[in-house]
């Protein structure tokens, strides 16, 4: 069989009978919007979700033909691991990925929800070891990639959640996130919420490392699990093999190094608000408020 005859063929499997496919799209954006860090942070998950939904309906031209299976930390890159289940609605979303459409939606909607006043976004486009940001110009040699690039895994349970979220909001059950009480401002994207106050989420500083290791005691195992679920640097053993290597220097030195190695795993992403939030789900608000300058109250 000659290359034309086996094209042929493909062509013809590509439109006959049930048909799926897998293809995932890594996205960089700077310089105001970080995209995978936004993520990472609770309340901005729904936002960044709600933005790659927006932008593939307009892609494919409906909600129907693909669904989102994972959104993945490739740090720096965001990874949006998608299901197609229709060749028509994959070619569809080929063609926008190809004019530039994609790139130019996921701007526009990035801009309307999370506010930044100027965006530039970086994408490209994997299915199994193919990169088709190299082939676009031949649009079956594309659907033969991502067809032979078989989903390996079913919708991650947090997309189904994030996806009935969404549905709740466009029936009107929920507002519109983040949640906030009724006549609070959103919290701008570069800031989170504390105790109904809003600070600037910036990188995490000398000063805070210092107070997190004066501060946490025997609690930083219990800090760290919390990081853990976003920050890959932590999870397994990691935190056992930090408790066993430094045991001998002491609650110091090992809650220094915990917090010392989720720096510098995250990078730019390490931020204020992500120990904020491990904090509060430890229940060391106080500690907290110490690393925030807050004073106790009288």
């Amino acid at each position: 069989m000659d290359i034309m005859d086996e094209t042929k063929m493909v062509a013809l499997s590509v439109e006959d009978g049930p048909w799926t496919g897998c293809a995932v799209l890594f996205l960089h954006s700077c310089p105001a919007v970080n995209l995978l860090s936004l993520y990472k942070d609770q309340q901005g998950k729904f936002s960044v979700f709600k933005v790659l939904k927006l932008t593939l309906t307009d892609s494919v031209g409906g909600l129907e033909g693909y669904e989102i299976l994972k959104l993945h930390d490739a740090d720096p890159l965001l990874g949006v691991e998608l299901k197609f289940v229709d060749a028509a609605a994959c070619r569809r979303f080929l063609q926008s990925y190809g004019s530039g459409a994609v790139q130019q939606s996921l701007t526009q909607h990035t801009c309307r929800l999370l506010g930044p006043q100027e965006l530039a976004v970086e994408t490209q486009l994997k299915a199994g070891t193919h990169t088709l940001d190299f082939c676009l110009d031949d649009l079956e040699l594309c659907l033969q990639h991502i067809h032979q690039s078989q989903p390996g895994r079913l919708r991650h349970d947090e997309i189904a959640e994030l996806e009935q979220q969404l549905q709740s909001q466009a029936l009107g059950h929920v507002p519109q996130p983040p949640t906030l009480t009724q006549g609070e401002p959103p919290v701008p994207s570069n800031c989170f919420l504390f105790q109904k106050r809003v600070f600037e989420d910036r990188m995490l500083a000398a000063g805070d490392l210092q107070r997190f290791s004066n501060g946490v005691g025997r609690d930083w195992r219990k800090v760290g699990r919390a990081l853990g679920k976003n920050c890959r640097a932590l999870k397994g053993p990691a935190i056992d093999n930090l408790a066993y290597e430094y045991e001998r220097e002491g609650l110091y030195e090992q809650a220094y190094q915990l917090l010392s190695r989720f720096i510098q795993a995250e990078g730019r992403a390490a931020r204020l608000g992500r120990l904020v939030r491990a904090l509060e789900e430890s229940k060391l608000t106080i500690l907290a408020e110490n690393i925030l300058d807050i004073q106790p109250r009288e």
